[in-house]
């Protein structure tokens, strides 16, 4: 056996690199302390890893919470929408008839304060066969009271005689030529106009006056 051959089994057994490859033999250089380092290694990235799915479950889990929340909120602002409308639906109804009813009815005030002007009229046509002068007081008492049912629902009468001519309130049926007036003067009244309040229910027809 050569000398170079017994080297070489020498540098083997003492765990050597081969000179002609610098490569240690197997098994050289692991001990027990690399193997602990490895395991302890794998063994962090396993908790790691377990670590991490249980944040992703528990971000799922709370994900799934706010969802069902934001559900049931929804749900709940749809219902109170629902009654919103309802209730608007139904106070749309009754303000609709009560206009009705408003405009059906407006009158009834005034026609109880005309129903005992109606009574003593009724009164003045029985009593047409008595005493001439107290029918025609009998009238002129139910046309003051006409007259105060009527100008407390606010009719007042259209100023005429003596007034300047004012076509927005006076209706000219005639002209009469006289020297006792200014021209263009109402000097006489032949149907009375009325104001409701400060409205302009009729103009007045009268007569005007006409310089010679």
């Amino acid at each position: 056996m050569s000398k170079e051959y017994e080297n070489k089994q020498t540098r083997e057994s003492a765990g050597e690199p081969d000179a002609g490859t610098g490569i240690p033999e197997t098994g050289a250089g692991l001990n027990d302390s690399s193997v602990d380092e490895g395991l302890e290694t794998a063994e962090a990235m396993e908790g790691e890893l377990i670590t991490e799915e249980v944040v992703e479950q528990s971000d799922t889990e709370q994900l799934k919470k706010e969802l069902e929340e934001k559900k049931a909120a929804a749900e709940d602002y749809y219902n109170r929408l629902l009654r919103l409308q309802a209730d608007f639906d139904n106070y749309r109804r009754r303000t609709a008839r009560e206009r009705e009813d408003f405009a059906r009815y407006a009158s009834t005030t005034l026609c109880e304060a005309l129903l005992p002007v109606l009574d003593n009229f009724q009164l003045a046509l029985g009593a047409k066969g008595q005493d001439p002068a107290k029918v025609v007081e009998g009238v002129e008492m139910i046309y003051r009271q006409l007259l105060d049912v009527l100008q407390k629902e606010g009719l007042t009468p259209v100023e005429t005689q003596g007034q300047e001519f004012d076509p927005t309130k006076h209706e000219a049926a005639m002209q009469e030529s006289t020297d006792q007036y200014p021209d263009n003067t109402v000097i006489s009244e032949l149907r009375r106009g009325y104001y409701l309040k400060d409205k302009l229910l009729r103009p007045a027809m009268v007569t005007v006056a006409k310089a010679e």
